[in-house]
């Protein structure tokens, strides 16, 4: 049997020109994920990344804090779905900027209903995969582990891919890895247990490497 860690990204540039790049308490909290893992003697025998840059800078926080060189295996099946597409395909008109409150609650309400046509075939956002094929590049990832590996491997992804692989493992409707997406908070830790014929989850969305009052200010959604 192995471990498989699923690590959502830093808090990233949420509101800015750039969303995919992690803010300087997002790399604050990578490298506090890689304190924590070196603390606990965790090695990983392989990284798997999505290619965004808020993936491969999460990484390289990571490995700093834990001391680790490993060269991580590119997978583009654990790329997060683009919101932006996914809310233009139900609302093309411009949004008011996400500055206050009540714009940030609308933002994510377009983005639950948004996402919910596009499982079910009812949108095709601009630029995106069907959802079909968003699922199967996470199972891909997922299969890859489970055949390729038999110790301790961290995947660094995004809230999307990381419901998708839970949702996909409980066998839950594709509408319930919206809510799961929603409360998983960056730098959290997803753990399964694999053998080469299936996956198990053994703990969702962990911040133990946050625990303690002095950490409470890091803890972060975006």
């Amino acid at each position: 049997m192995g471990n498989l860690y699923l690590v959502r990204h830093g808090q990233a540039s949420f509101g800015a020109a750039d969303y995919d790049n992690l803010s300087a308490l997002g790399h604050r909290q990578s490298v506090r994920l890689g304190e924590y893992f070196a603390a606990r003697e965790l090695r990983f025998e392989a990284v798997l990344t999505g290619s965004l840059k808020r993936h491969a800078q999460t990484w390289v926080g990571i490995a700093e804090g834990a001391g680790l060189d490993l060269q991580p295996l590119v997978w583009p099946g654990l790329n997060e779905y683009d919101s932006e597409a996914v809310i233009a395909a139900i609302h093309p008109d411009p949004l008011a900027p996400t500055d206050t409150p009540e714009m940030y609650k609308y933002h994510f309400r377009l983005l639950r209903d948004g996402l919910t046509q596009w499982m079910n075939g009812v949108v095709s956002p601009k630029g995106m995969p069907s959802y079909d094929d968003f699922v199967q590049g996470v199972i891909s990832a997922l299969d890859h582990v489970r055949k390729q590996h038999t110790g301790n491997v961290l995947i660094v992804s995004s809230g999307g891919p990381i419901s998708t692989a839970i949702g996909h493992i409980l066998g839950t409707a594709p509408e319930k890895t919206i809510e799961l997406n929603m409360q998983i908070r960056n730098s959290a830790v997803t753990e399964f247990r694999f053998t080469p014929k299936r996956h198990l989850l053994l703990t969702f969305n962990s911040l133990a490497h946050l625990d303690g009052a002095e950490y409470a200010p890091w803890i972060t959604y975006s």
